[in-house]
């Protein structure tokens, strides 16, 4: 799952951004709208996690802009908004869900609801709330954890993140593109074998038979064996 955490505070973004790598998310950083709107402008998130008191806008105003259906707009809509802010007066919680948010937390605030409030707004979008199931193959979202076979699968993050980008998408062709876009973060090069190797070692973790399969030319495909 790719994430946007817009906030100006380096300590906290810190934090969250470290919080976050850990539950295995693609996360990018940006510490002012002009920031925001530069990586909005080439990249579709699945979530935005925003603070509204930044340093050149009020974080509103970026919100709407987003979320906008104007046809003019050169910003990425993303899936979905989760404000994060200091502002706990209900009227300012009122104004953030009437800006178009999908959910609101206020500072301080704790890692693991936050990163439950990522899952949960995943889950709206239709991506089930308990382990998916592919023909032996059981992976929980939640627990990060995979079993196929009765055997749990020794992953790392970005091998899990992947896993889950499959599983979301059983039978559909995902192709490398794609994975960059949800899988990794803005430090990525876009030329970089990493996706063959990720996958390459990914398969092999899986075992047999396989369940990721080649499809030549325009990228992989995740089928029940």
């Amino acid at each position: 799952m790719r994430v946007l955490l817009v906030e100006d505070d380096p300590d906290l973004a810190e934090v969250v951004l470290l919080g976050l790598r850990q539950e295995h998310l693609a996360v990018d950083h940006a510490a002012s709208v002009a920031d925001a709107t530069e990586l909005l402008a080439t990249t579709r998130y699945d979530v935005v996690c925003l603070d509204l008191g930044l340093p050149d806008g009020d974080g509103l105003d970026l919100c709407r802009q987003m979320l906008s259906d104007d046809a003019d707009s050169f910003l990425m809509r993303p899936a979905r908004v989760l404000i994060l802010t200091a502002r706990d007066a209900v009227a300012d919680r009122v104004a953030g869900l009437d800006a178009g948010a999908d959910d609101y937390l206020v500072k301080p605030f704790s890692l693991a609801e936050l990163a439950a409030r990522i899952r949960a707004l995943s889950r709206r979008d239709g991506h089930a709330a308990g382990p998916i199931r592919i023909g032996n193959l059981e992976v929980d979202l939640s627990a990060h954890t995979a079993v196929r076979g009765g055997a749990t699968l020794d992953l790392t993050g970005r091998e899990f993140a992947v896993l889950r980008y499959f599983c979301l998408h059983p039978g559909e062709v995902v192709s490398t593109e794609e994975l960059l876009e949800h899988c990794w973060d803005a430090n990525v090069d876009a030329f970089t074998k990493s996706v063959r190797v990720i996958l390459s070692r990914l398969r092999r973790k899986l075992g047999e038979p396989a369940l990721i399969h080649t499809i030549r030319g325009v990228g992989y495909r995740m089928e029940q064996a």
